[in-house]
């Protein structure tokens, strides 16, 4: 594997980053296009506004940015923080917090911390392409398991399971859990809306291994996208995948659209769908949320269909609320503004 160091050969680091970053490009298919900044963060346990309304009060985003360009996640606002765009800088240029599991580590130790829930997916996937390149999880989920400190991952990614063998071991002596993220299983859509991210059905042969395997896992069925993935007859099938694949709950949530996803997504359906372009200004006119009566139909008709497949009602429904994970930075937190979530929204990678 070639790779470039952009700073050292004359180019320059976001001031942002600091001195001591490295820009790297790496010259294979799967990074093509793709700038990682290396870092070295001065912490790495986060603590989440909001937390009277949580099981956890605790996030770990090992990077910022995200290769799965998912055209509609929420956390494309964090990399305004940082002076790149929302939209293509995003999905390609990606911070690594290289000192990850040494600061974990440091932490955890610390006679403050009091070993509580620590989430981690909540912003971007720990478990995207970059990760199979530089390799933090290893280290971070060896950091909790040897401190029997508890913790959740939500990811989309099926690098998950080569780190099978040290979720083995932490569940043996704290609680594990674990929630994939299917929002439908459309091929052609997922191709178009989702295209870093392994497919829906390699998502749900995950979930089945991780079963097998006694880690508990759920899945967020998110986002359900309106008028692309939300009939009756694309619900049902998406239901029945997630039920074959042995998963025993399923939480939905509907598209949201908060700054830098709002525009980037609205981006992409000028370009693949204008005939949902008024539609969607219609549903989102006045909150970055869809309707309350929309989120219910759609919840409704979903825990139907669940307990029709003999599943239940996902305990990430209640993980996963307001889970935007805040960095330990002066820049505004990304929790902080637009319009409040109703009760039945949730967030979503």
């Amino acid at each position: 594997m070639r790779w470039q160091n952009l700073s050292a050969d004359g180019g320059a680091a976001p001031a942002l980053f600091g001195l001591d970053a490295v820009t790297r490009t790496f010259d294979t298919p799967e990074f093509r296009g793709i700038t990682f900044h290396e870092v070295r963060a001065r912490s790495i346990i986060n603590r989440v506004p909001g937390t009277s309304r949580m099981s956890f009060e605790h996030t770990i985003n090992p990077y910022r940015g995200c290769s799965h360009a998912c055209v509609y996640c929420f956390a494309r606002s964090t990399h305004g923080y940082l002076d790149l765009d929302t939209g293509h800088d995003f999905d390609s240029q990606i911070v690594v917090k290289v000192n990850a599991a040494e600061l974990l580590r440091r932490e955890l130790a610390a006679p403050r911390w009091q070993g509580g829930h620590i989430a981690m997916g909540t912003n971007v996937d720990c478990y995207q392409r970059a990760e199979g390149r530089y390799r933090l999880m290893p280290g971070i989920l060896s950091a909790l398991r040897d401190r029997a400190n508890p913790f959740s991952i939500l990811t989309k990614g099926s690098l998950i399971l080569r780190d099978l063998p040290i979720l083995e071991q932490a569940a043996q002596v704290t609680e594990v859990s674990t929630a994939v993220s299917v929002g439908f299983t459309d091929h052609e859509l997922w191709r178009s809306v989702e295209p870093g991210t392994p497919s829906p059905a390699k998502r749900l042969e995950v979930c089945r291994t991780l079963i097998d395997h006694g880690i508990a896992c759920g899945v967020l069925m998110a986002p359900v996208l309106p008028h692309l993935s939300d009939s009756p007859e694309q619900l049902r099938a998406t239901v029945r995948a997630i039920a074959a694949a042995g998963v025993s709950s399923v939480t939905p949530l509907v598209l949201h659209l908060r700054p830098g996803a709002r525009e980037w997504y609205f981006h992409w359906l000028g370009r693949h769908r204008p005939d949902l372009v008024r539609r969607y200004e219609a549903l989102y006119r006045d909150s970055a949320y869809a309707p309350t009566w929309y989120q219910r139909r759609i919840t409704r008709q979903v825990h139907e269909l669940a307990a029709e497949y003999g599943m239940g009602p996902s305990r990430h429904s209640r993980d996963s609320r307001d889970e935007a994970a805040s960095e330990p930075s002066p820049a505004p937190q990304e929790g902080s503004t637009g319009a409040a979530p109703t009760p039945t929204q949730l967030r979503l990678i």
